[in-house]
């Protein structure tokens, strides 16, 4: 089975280095005796600090590792269905996506890629889940927009914001990227309500969400506010 670990980036060049090193020392332990490959796709918004290049560099001694380059900061949303776009071409049978940051930890994916439910997500609200590093202004924010989220688009799912996710490609084809309308982080909340019209599985993995030591958040209030705005709009 082939799986392709997606991450987006903008300016993550003290986090993705050390990331990609661990995503391949932890996916060798086991993916032989599981049957998996993994490759590693860098979706890459032109950081002026030089993620992109450094990608394009290791990439060029280490096939498994892949980078697609945009010219600009796009949306979250974008990269992450130029991803899918492109497991899909490829010939992938499953993409996990997950953050640059260190706060979706390599040591999940073994759990994630054993999920054979067309969506595994890595759940902060499940027991054996949660979250370190958080002020609490920003544990309320996605208690709510979760709880809204779900209620509003009739979710099962407990974690519906969060981006660690196993996704069956074969599932992925089923979607008609051209009516996505999130461009940011609700994003993640839209996909699922896709998946779920075209009867997609959902099963959730207990994972602890450790907020960024290195590098700057992108997610601000204004977003939030977005992610609520979109999710009303789908239901319309």
């Amino acid at each position: 089975m082939k799986f392709l670990i997606t991450i987006a980036t903008y300016n993550e060049i003290e986090n993705l280095p050390r990331l990609v090193s661990e995503l391949f020392r932890e996916t060798d332990r086991f993916a032989a005796q599981k049957g998996f490959e993994f490759d590693v796709l860098v979706i890459d918004d032109n950081s002026p600090d030089g993620t992109g290049r450094w990608c394009d560099e290791q990439g060029a001694a280490f096939p498994r590792l892949k980078c697609l380059h945009r010219p600009g900061k796009n949306g979250l949303g974008t990269a992450v269905i130029e991803a899918m776009q492109y497991a899909i071409r490829n010939g992938y049978d499953r993409m996990i996506n997950m953050d640059a940051d260190f706060s979706h930890h390599p040591k999940y994916i073994e759990a994630l890629a054993s999920g054979a439910e067309d969506v595994v997500v890595g759940s902060r609200y499940v027991p054996g889940g949660g979250i370190v590093g958080w002020p609490f202004f920003r544990h309320v924010m996605s208690r709510s927009i979760n709880a809204f989220g779900r209620t509003l688009l009739g979710l099962k799912v407990h974690d519906i914001s969060g981006s660690f996710r196993n996704y069956r490609v074969e599932t992925l084809q089923k979607l008609d990227f051209s009516r996505f309308q999130s461009r940011g982080y609700s994003f993640f909340e839209e996909a699922l309500w896709r998946l779920k019209l075209v009867g997609a599985t959902m099963s959730e993995v207990p994972i602890v969400f450790e907020d960024r030591v290195r590098g700057k958040s992108k997610i601000s209030l204004k977003e939030s506010f977005k992610a609520v705005w979109t999710l009303m709009t789908l239901r319309k």
